[in-house]
């Protein structure tokens, strides 16, 4: 079993052997064991102190021990902003989920981008990936050089192995992998999920304004591994995405050989089951922003580069209203997918393991059945069942990828969706 310790972006101290961590200082001129200290940096060395985030790694090789990498062949649907195969397009899309793969596909290979904003280079935006699979990483180890990643399960659990400890992630839990930290993905059976691909300011918790001091996910909750490493001196491979694209070079050891490490730049895993929920218990469906696990903010103060929001089972008490989320236009640009269950605003077609797409200015909201069975409802209170759907949304328009626009998971009559209202009847 794994152990973890709580808290997010905590400054943790751990060693999986007693005495590896040296006392005192960050970088003594003799490591204990001859490791060697290495520091990962999330932010820039200047950062402000709140907004700081490293950690030092005492590891069996420095990575800098590594032959020059070549280009990666693999993972030919994998992209990165800027997004400019296609227009983007203003129209609402709906995909179904994607097929687990037939032929023998690990993590890596198994990943598929649906689109996304901004540019790596600038350090803006994101990108939106699913990923489906039926078969672990073996001798090899894959990075991310150019965002965090959130890791969302939606079938089949993962153990993510990362050189600074393992998290063992289920669907209905969340991981959230640092840029450049190392890691490979086991997996029993085919899997699938959905990841996204932070190019911008690290996730953190939202502030909580006049909810208070509790609420929303609580920072306890947050789990973060303790030490972990191999000795493993047999070849492995180390893939890294770089500027939007796979290069690869082979080591003749394993890389997860950090024995000790100190910081609050870790991966962790979170329990969606743990979101304390903030609802109406008066009238009018809150805006859905209260909903927000995680937020990367941008340049503009309230806008998120990307917001990570759930909608987890939860009581509808709302007293005369139309309780679903109502018809609306945003700003924000929304993609949303469906860990379980059903989503209370669409009543058939978005599946478990699916997406939807609302970019931007036009309009969207619940369908036709899911209206007319709200307005209908007699307004007990009801409590939203075995449902986890969730939304990456951000400021900036979401462009799909080539892949995502002629792929026949394409739903070509989701528009059909809100066709069929009646005309409102005046006097």
């Amino acid at each position: 079993m794994t152990d973890y310790l709580p808290g997010f972006a905590n400054h943790v101290s751990t060693e999986a052997v007693p005495g590896a961590l040296p006392v005192g200082r960050n970088s003594p001129q003799k490591v204990p064991f001859g490791l060697y200290a290495e520091q990962l940096s999330g932010t820039a060395f200047t950062a402000p102190r709140a907004e700081n985030r490293r950690s030092w790694l005492y590891r069996m090789r420095p990575t800098a021990n590594h032959a020059p990498f070549v280009p990666y062949p693999g993972a030919m649907l994998l992209r990165s902003g800027p997004f400019e195969e296609v227009p983007p397009s203003p129209n609402r899309l709906r995909w179904d989920p994607l097929p687990i793969p037939s032929e023998s596909t690990d993590f890596i290979d198994g990943l598929v981008t649906y689109g996304g904003n901004g540019d790596v280079a600038s350090g803006d935006g994101c990108g939106i990936h699913i990923y489906a699979a039926n078969r672990s990483m073996e001798g090899r180890v894959f990075f991310s050089a150019d965002g965090e990643l959130l890791i969302l399960p939606q079938q089949g659990s993962l153990r993510i192995v990362t050189e600074m400890g393992v998290l063992d992630v289920a669907p209905l839990h969340i991981a959230l992998i640092p840029r450049g930290v190392r890691f490979r993905v086991e997996v029993e059976g085919p899997s699938r999920g959905y990841v996204c691909e932070n190019y911008g300011h690290l996730f953190r918790l939202p502030d909580l304004g006049p909810i208070g001091a509790n609420g929303l996910a609580n920072p306890r909750d947050f789990e973060t591994p303790v030490a972990w490493y191999e000795d493993r001196d047999e070849p492995t491979e180390v893939i890294q995405k770089f500027q939007g694209r796979l290069w690869t070079t082979t080591l003749d050891h394993s890389p997860l050989d950090v024995v000790a490490w100190h910081g609050n730049l870790a991966p962790c895993r979170y329990d969606l089951a743990r979101f304390n929920t903030i609802n109406t218990v008066s009238f009018d469906h809150p805006d859905p922003s209260i909903f927000t696990v995680l937020t990367s903010p941008s340049d503009t103060p309230g806008t998120a580069n990307v917001d990570f929001v759930i909608f987890p089972p939860r009581w509808m008490v709302a007293e005369g209203t139309f309780r679903p989320p109502w018809f609306h236009r945003n700003v924000m640009s929304e993609y949303m997918g469906l860990i379980e269950g059903a989503y209370d605003a669409k009543e058939g077609g978005f599946a478990p393991g699916g997406g939807s797409l609302h970019n931007q200015m036009n309009g969207h909201g619940p369908d036709v059945a899911s209206y007319e069975k709200a307005v209908a409802a007699d307004l007990k209170p009801h409590r939203i069942e075995a449902t986890m759907a969730f939304m990456f949304e951000s400021r900036h328009v979401i462009r799909p990828t080539r892949w995502a626009m002629e792929t026949e998971t394409l739903q070509g009559d989701y528009d059909e969706a809100w066709s069929g209202f009646a005309k409102a009847r005046l006097p």
